[in-house]
């Protein structure tokens, strides 16, 4: 099967446009701030080249691994790949939603028990991956 690096790069780059929506004083920025322990100050000492570049290099990987999860997964006998019925935004996305609640989702609360981080802290965090990764797959799915 051949990957379609164009996806994967647009893919990538998706996380970045979610977290600024996701991550916005008004919507859950602020809350993001306070179960974090981010200050003002803090954020602005932040190296953005380093920070976002690094970022999208994370989300390419990302992409990479998922693209095999919309490519590969399923049941048996399910078309998949290019032309298969399941070659759709919304499946693709089903399975970002997937990925999210057997990795993200256990990786982000181990962590936060042993941080001591909140639920709000857990759902935050995992609410934005599962956002990201449902329009990543969804979007790589369809783009296949």
């Amino acid at each position: 099967m051949d990957i379609n690096f164009v996806a994967l790069i647009v893919a990538a780059i998706i996380p970045l446009f979610t977290g600024f929506i996701w991550y916005h004083p008004k919507v859950f920025g602020t809350a993001w701030m306070k179960e974090t322990g981010m200050t003002e100050e803090k954020a602005k000492s932040m190296n953005p080249g380093k920070t976002y570049g690094l970022a999208v290099i994370f989300a390419f990987l990302a992409a990479f691994f998922l693209w095999g999860q919309v490519m590969f997964g399923g049941a048996p006998g399910e078309a998949h790949g290019p032309g298969g019925d399941f070659m759709t935004f919304k499946h693709g996305a089903f399975h970002g939603a997937l990925v999210t609640i057997a990795i993200v989702l256990p990786v982000f609360a181990t962590n936060a028990l042993f941080e001591m981080k909140s639920a709000k802290y857990v759902l935050i965090n995992v609410g934005y991956w599962a956002l990201t990764f449902a329009l990543m797959t969804g979007l790589i799915n369809a783009w296949t």
